[in-house]
Protein backbone atom coordinates (compact mmCIF):
# COMPACT_ATOMS: atom_id res chain seq x y z
CA UNK A 1 0.00 0.00 0.00
CA UNK A 2 1.26 3.43 -0.96
CA UNK A 3 1.96 6.04 1.73
CA UNK A 4 0.35 9.42 1.14
CA UNK A 5 0.22 12.69 3.04
CA UNK A 6 -2.98 13.17 5.01
CA UNK A 7 -4.52 16.14 6.78
CA UNK A 8 -6.47 14.85 9.78
CA UNK A 9 -9.11 17.15 11.28
CA UNK A 10 -9.96 16.40 14.91
CA UNK A 11 -12.63 18.27 16.87
CA UNK A 12 -12.24 17.84 20.64
CA UNK A 13 -13.58 19.04 23.96
CA UNK A 14 -11.39 21.95 25.08
CA UNK A 15 -10.07 20.28 28.25
CA UNK A 16 -6.78 19.91 30.04
CA UNK A 17 -4.64 17.04 28.75
CA UNK A 18 -6.50 16.29 25.51
CA UNK A 19 -3.57 17.27 23.29
CA UNK A 20 -1.16 15.23 25.42
CA UNK A 21 -3.39 12.15 25.11
CA UNK A 22 -3.60 12.55 21.33
CA UNK A 23 0.17 13.04 20.99
CA UNK A 24 0.70 10.04 23.26
CA UNK A 25 -1.58 7.91 21.10
CA UNK A 26 0.54 8.68 18.03
CA UNK A 27 3.79 8.11 19.90
CA UNK A 28 2.70 4.83 21.45
CA UNK A 29 1.81 3.39 18.05
CA UNK A 30 4.92 4.68 16.28
CA UNK A 31 3.08 7.15 14.05
CA UNK A 32 5.04 10.29 13.24
CA UNK A 33 3.28 13.66 13.27
CA UNK A 34 4.58 15.87 10.44
CA UNK A 35 2.84 18.97 11.77
CA UNK A 36 0.26 19.88 14.37
CA UNK A 37 -1.95 22.93 14.85
CA UNK A 38 -4.38 23.49 17.72
CA UNK A 39 -6.79 26.33 18.52
CA UNK A 40 -10.18 27.09 20.02
CA UNK A 41 -13.14 27.12 17.64
CA UNK A 42 -16.07 29.52 17.51
CA UNK A 43 -17.23 27.67 20.65
CA UNK A 44 -14.70 28.16 23.49
CA UNK A 45 -15.54 24.72 24.93
CA UNK A 46 -14.36 23.05 21.70
CA UNK A 47 -10.91 23.01 20.08
CA UNK A 48 -9.81 21.98 16.64
CA UNK A 49 -6.63 20.02 15.97
CA UNK A 50 -5.11 19.63 12.52
CA UNK A 51 -2.57 16.82 12.24
CA UNK A 52 -0.35 16.08 9.27
CA UNK A 53 0.64 12.43 8.88
CA UNK A 54 1.97 10.11 6.21
CA UNK A 55 0.52 6.67 5.83
CA UNK A 56 -1.44 4.17 3.82
CA UNK A 57 -5.15 3.48 4.17
CA UNK A 58 -4.58 0.82 6.87
CA UNK A 59 -2.58 3.22 9.02
CA UNK A 60 -5.16 5.99 8.54
CA UNK A 61 -7.93 3.63 9.57
CA UNK A 62 -5.99 2.71 12.73
CA UNK A 63 -5.37 6.36 13.56
CA UNK A 64 -9.05 7.21 13.08
CA UNK A 65 -10.24 4.29 15.24
CA UNK A 66 -7.78 5.10 18.03
CA UNK A 67 -8.66 8.81 18.01
CA UNK A 68 -12.39 8.03 18.11
CA UNK A 69 -11.83 5.89 21.24
CA UNK A 70 -10.62 8.94 23.18
CA UNK A 71 -13.44 10.30 25.34
CA UNK A 72 -12.85 13.99 24.53
CA UNK A 73 -12.81 13.48 20.74
CA UNK A 74 -15.97 14.73 19.06
CA UNK A 75 -15.19 14.15 15.37
CA UNK A 76 -12.32 12.84 13.20
CA UNK A 77 -12.03 13.42 9.45
CA UNK A 78 -9.31 12.85 6.89
CA UNK A 79 -9.68 16.12 4.96
CA UNK A 80 -7.68 14.71 2.06
CA UNK A 81 -10.71 12.51 1.31
CA UNK A 82 -12.77 15.63 0.52
CA UNK A 83 -12.45 18.94 -1.30
CA UNK A 84 -10.69 21.14 1.24
CA UNK A 85 -8.66 24.29 1.73
CA UNK A 86 -5.37 24.38 3.58
CA UNK A 87 -3.20 27.27 4.68
CA UNK A 88 -0.02 27.82 6.64
CA UNK A 89 1.73 30.93 7.91
CA UNK A 90 5.51 31.21 7.74
CA UNK A 91 7.94 33.88 8.87
CA UNK A 92 11.31 33.86 7.09
CA UNK A 93 14.35 35.85 8.22
CA UNK A 94 16.64 36.53 5.25
CA UNK A 95 19.97 38.28 4.72
CA UNK A 96 19.10 41.81 3.61
CA UNK A 97 22.05 42.27 1.21
CA UNK A 98 19.76 42.35 -1.86
CA UNK A 99 16.55 43.98 -0.62
CA UNK A 100 15.27 44.99 -4.06
CA UNK A 101 15.27 41.40 -5.33
CA UNK A 102 13.70 40.15 -2.11
CA UNK A 103 10.95 42.78 -2.43
CA UNK A 104 10.16 41.63 -5.99
CA UNK A 105 9.64 38.06 -4.75
CA UNK A 106 7.57 39.28 -1.80
CA UNK A 107 5.32 41.33 -4.09
CA UNK A 108 4.96 38.51 -6.62
CA UNK A 109 3.67 36.18 -3.90
CA UNK A 110 1.37 38.76 -2.31
CA UNK A 111 3.29 38.40 0.93
CA UNK A 112 4.73 41.18 3.02
CA UNK A 113 7.85 42.34 4.79
CA UNK A 114 7.02 42.53 8.51
CA UNK A 115 10.42 43.63 9.85
CA UNK A 116 13.49 45.32 8.40
CA UNK A 117 16.82 45.42 10.20
CA UNK A 118 20.33 46.41 9.19
CA UNK A 119 21.32 42.86 8.26
CA UNK A 120 18.04 40.97 7.87
CA UNK A 121 14.49 41.21 6.54
CA UNK A 122 11.56 39.17 7.88
CA UNK A 123 8.95 38.11 5.35
CA UNK A 124 5.47 36.75 6.12
CA UNK A 125 3.62 34.43 3.74
CA UNK A 126 0.28 32.68 4.04
CA UNK A 127 -0.55 29.97 1.54
CA UNK A 128 -0.83 26.31 0.72
CA UNK A 129 2.18 24.00 0.96
CA UNK A 130 3.13 24.25 -2.72
CA UNK A 131 3.09 28.05 -2.74
CA UNK A 132 5.20 28.22 0.41
CA UNK A 133 7.76 25.74 -0.91
CA UNK A 134 8.13 27.69 -4.17
CA UNK A 135 8.70 30.94 -2.30
CA UNK A 136 11.24 29.33 0.03
CA UNK A 137 13.10 27.93 -2.99
CA UNK A 138 13.30 31.45 -4.45
CA UNK A 139 14.44 32.98 -1.15
CA UNK A 140 17.14 30.41 -0.32
CA UNK A 141 19.81 31.96 -2.58
CA UNK A 142 19.63 35.18 -0.49
CA UNK A 143 20.56 33.29 2.66
CA UNK A 144 17.74 32.20 4.95
CA UNK A 145 18.69 32.72 8.61
CA UNK A 146 15.55 31.36 10.28
CA UNK A 147 12.14 29.93 9.39
CA UNK A 148 9.13 29.67 11.68
CA UNK A 149 6.05 27.80 10.53
CA UNK A 150 2.64 27.54 12.15
CA UNK A 151 1.79 24.16 10.68
CA UNK A 152 -1.10 23.77 8.30
CA UNK A 153 -4.75 24.19 9.08
CA UNK A 154 -7.51 22.91 6.87
CA UNK A 155 -11.23 23.20 6.40
CA UNK A 156 -13.61 21.14 4.31
CA UNK A 157 -15.20 22.94 1.37
CA UNK A 158 -18.94 23.00 0.82
CA UNK A 159 -20.26 20.11 -1.26
CA UNK A 160 -20.80 20.93 -4.95
CA UNK A 161 -24.39 19.73 -4.90
CA UNK A 162 -25.05 21.96 -1.88
CA UNK A 163 -24.60 25.14 -3.86
CA UNK A 164 -21.36 27.09 -3.99
CA UNK A 165 -18.16 25.05 -4.27
CA UNK A 166 -15.95 28.03 -3.47
CA UNK A 167 -15.46 29.20 -7.06
CA UNK A 168 -16.37 32.63 -8.35
CA UNK A 169 -16.24 34.19 -4.91
CA UNK A 170 -14.69 37.62 -4.53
Amino acid sequence: MEEKKHLISVTVENRFGVLARIAGLFSARGFNIDFLSVAETEDPTVSHITIGVKGNERILEQISKQLNKLIDVIKVQDLTSFAYLERELILVKINAANRASIMKIVETFGSQVVDVGEKTVVVELVGDADRIEIMLKLLRPFGIKEIRRTGRVGIRKEEKNGGNDGKNLL
